[in-house]
């Protein structure tokens, strides 16, 4: 079946692009999520529109993110964990843990918005990347100190 992304769905393809799919994919998950129509000339315009206003509203997204990213460019934050005399953490330091410990300097983020990799498990200096946007990010310097 064809039908046309109405949003960017990873591993499918991006907004406004016709992808042949399975029936069910597209009838059980695809249409009923909004991600996506069925592939006909009046949905064309439709979605044509849509790419319009989505241009628009990412644009504006991307203009708050670079503004967002001026503040966060130079922010450190320190984090205070348990840990052994080895300097391994009794636990993990997360992106959640990341997001919450920059949200007490008075700029929100989302976890979902820091990109680590894998969890922070030893005491040290970490320079993390947070994506604001599809276009813009920047590194945020995580401290992780021992608590006394």
């Amino acid at each position: 079946m064809d039908v046309i992304l109405m949003q960017n769905v990873d591993g499918l393809g991006e907004m406004g692009a016709t992808v042949t799919v399975a029936r069910g994919y597209a009838r059980n998950y695809l249409v009923p999520q909004g991600l996506a129509v069925a592939a006909t000339d009046g949905a064309r315009n439709v979605v044509a529109g849509h790419m319009k206003q989505e241009a628009k509203k990412d644009l504006a997204r991307k203009g708050a993110a670079e503004v967002l990213a001026g503040s966060i460019g130079s922010l450190e934050c320190t984090i205070t964990v348990q840990a052994d005399e080895e300097e391994k953490l009794f636990g993990s330091v997360t992106a959640r843990d990341i997001a919450e410990a920059i949200e007490t300097d008075k700029v929100e983020l989302d976890h979902r918005m820091i990109a680590l990799e894998e969890p922070i498990k030893q005491l040290g200096e970490y320079t993390v990347p947070v994506k604001l946007h599809a276009e813009v990010a920047v590194d945020a310097k995580v401290r992780v100190v021992k608590a006394e």
